[in-house]
């Protein structure tokens, strides 16, 4: 197959992996509808530049991301869990893309398709790619960027490369000064280890990175003359006190392993084959190789360094995600296609074993399914906290069974059996590791996460007092007396499109209250005192919105 060829091959593997699986599962946690509620209001406001939602708040990121999400939309015709995860998804495919045709130039063109394949199965840029989350779009920027200061350094390092400036300004567009930051990081780190000069060096970064602040610039002065202070200081927590661990509150603070473990988990399946090597490779026979940085191939450098640069520049603020690494995803399938062409030389068993494994991992996941649907679910079974959430995921995924989802089944199944009878190569392990998640994209993924969906909780509440009944009010404890990034009702905000309100600022005098048990017992008694009277017009009963369960009262305020 030539490279051509090859590179539609891996756009259509991509795309059919991908695309088909964005909208069929439910916003299920906190994260999704927050960022796409922004995208929500720019459309309805008409503000681009610093929306807030209906409880106040400001985006936390900046809006190139609510942008894409809002585009995608308006084509569309209205924002929904579809069109907030196209952005996600074509990064993680250009991404994607991006590795293999960069690797296919300096290198061969089967190396870059392992590549980027392995980089495409690794489970947390898979997870991440069907996300409406900042993250991706980020990483692709930022990943861009770097490739091509490589190619302008591979050119002689004449001119100015625009399109790895544009992709730094649209980084920082997503996630702040980050985005810029890190390529000129690694890249001028590697001219250095290249012996370019000092000067010119340091002097190429920086004004690339001045350059490519120019176009962020101008939404930070709008955005400051829209939200004052309060934008000024949202922008110094999330930049400069997330870096420097200074933030006014705790945010995902992790020790220093953490970054290890997280890398660890979000290489699977990959990693474990990699370990595995290690118990056959001959320690005792290997010469240690001659090193210099003149010497070793540039390619290999610069792949070596964008990961040491990232992951030791994550390693130092308390503030760690396992997102906050996906841009040495890419970098880390380069070397790891490396070690899989070396072990199909020398250890062809590992790869053989390690597909049988996967193999029937696989079957087993799609054996279980067909067990389940003669299994007679009993609720008694299930106890404790999470008791009712596994009850509903179990029994959504019993429920499950569309016809493209067995035909699915069927197809996954076929690439999992035809593993025995194939060549039993790499590429073999990565349609393995495609079949499996195939299965879980369409069946599993879907049935445990619209478990947790609170969108039916969204509707009653509709149902019971739509807008033409009264306004709608949110009070949640973490929400009020939390130092920053308090917690809301999101999912159900954005299913009632951006119509609930926020009782502890607005002080209304009448409408409906949705708040979870555990808060009312402690803060309905206050309120009882200033005047308000209650009455409950709905209970979510088992069902925990927020992680309690949820009731909605009706409300008026005496003098």
């Amino acid at each position: 197959m030539n490279n051509n060829k090859t590179l539609w091959f891996l756009i259509l593997v991509c795309v059919l992996t991908v695309i088909p699986f964005l909208g069929i599962y439910e916003y299920n946690t906190k994260g999704e509808p927050r960022e796409s509620i922004v995208s929500y209001t720019m459309i309805e406001s008409g503000n681009w530049i610093l929306p807030r939602n209906s409880v106040g708040e400001m985006a936390y990121k900046p809006p190139f991301f609510y942008w894409a999400v809002a585009a995608v939309s308006v084509v569309m015709g209205e924002v929904n869990e579809f069109s907030s995860r196209v952005p996600s998804a074509l990064a993680y495919i250009l991404l994607t893309v991006g590795i293999y045709v960069f690797y296919r130039r300096r290198k061969n063109g089967l190396l870059a398709f392992v590549a980027a394949l392995v980089a495409f199965t690794s489970w947390e840029l898979h997870r991440q790619g069907f996300n409406c989350r900042v993250d991706m779009v980020l990483t692709a920027f930022i990943v861009g960027a770097m490739l091509l200061l490589y190619r302008w350094w591979e050119r002689g390092m004449r001119g100015v490369p625009l399109l790895a400036i544009l992709c730094m300004s649209l980084g920082t567009l997503t996630k702040g000064p980050i985005g810029s930051l890190l390529p000129c990081l690694v890249m001028g780190l590697f001219l250095l280890c290249r012996k370019v000069n000092f000067f010119r060096a340091f002097f190429s970064m920086l004004a690339f990175g001045v350059l490519s602040l120019i176009l962020p610039a101008l939404w930070y002065y709008a955005a400051w003359q829209q939200g004052g202070q309060e934008f000024i200081d949202l922008v110094l927590e999330e930049n400069v006190g997330r870096m420097t661990s200074t933030m006014s509150y705790e945010s995902c603070v992790e020790p220093w392993y953490y970054n290890f473990m997280t890398l660890a988990v979000g290489y699977l399946p990959w990693v474990v084959l990699a370990l595995m090597t290690l118990f056959v490779v001959k320690w005792k026979g290997i010469k240690k190789p001659k090193f210099s940085l003149s010497t070793v191939d540039p390619v290999d450098l610069f792949s070596a360094l964008s990961i040491f640069v990232i992951l030791l520049f994550y390693m130092f603020p308390q503030s760690k995600r396992s997102v906050y690494l996906m841009p040495i995803y890419p970098f880390i399938g380069y070397f790891l296609a490396r070690l899989l062409y070396w072990v199909h030389r020398h250890h062809r068993g590992i790869i053989k074993g390690y597909g049988g494994f996967l193999s029937i991992v696989g079957l087993i996941c799609a054996l279980a399914f067909v067990v389940l649907k003669f299994i007679d679910i009993n609720p008694d079974w299930f106890h404790g906290r999470h008791g009712f959430q596994n009850y509903s995921t179990l029994l959504s995924l019993q429920q499950a069974g569309a016809w493209w989802q067995w035909a699915l089944l069927a197809f996954g199944t076929f690439i999992l059996v035809a593993w025995w009878r194939g060549k039993r190569n790499v590429l073999g392990l990565v349609m393995l590791i495609l079949a499996i998640y195939l299965h879980v994209d369409s069946i599993y993924k879907p049935a445990a996460l619209n478990a947790k969906s609170v969108r039916s909780v969204a509707e009653q509440i509709d149902q019971i007092a739509p807008a033409s009944k009264g306004a709608l009010y949110e009070f949640i404890e973490d929400g009020v007396l939390a130092k920053g990034d308090p917690v809301h009702y999101f999912e159900i905000n954005f299913y009632l499109h951006d119509r609930v309100g926020n009782f502890h600022t607005a002080k209304p005098q009448s409408g409906y209250l949705i708040i979870g048990t555990e808060d009312a017992e402690r803060w309905l008694p206050k309120f009882e005192k200033e005047g308000y009277r209650f009455s409950q017009v709905y209970d979510t009963g088992e069902k925990r919105v927020s992680g309690q369960p949820m009731l909605m009262l009706k409300f008026e305020k005496q003098v």
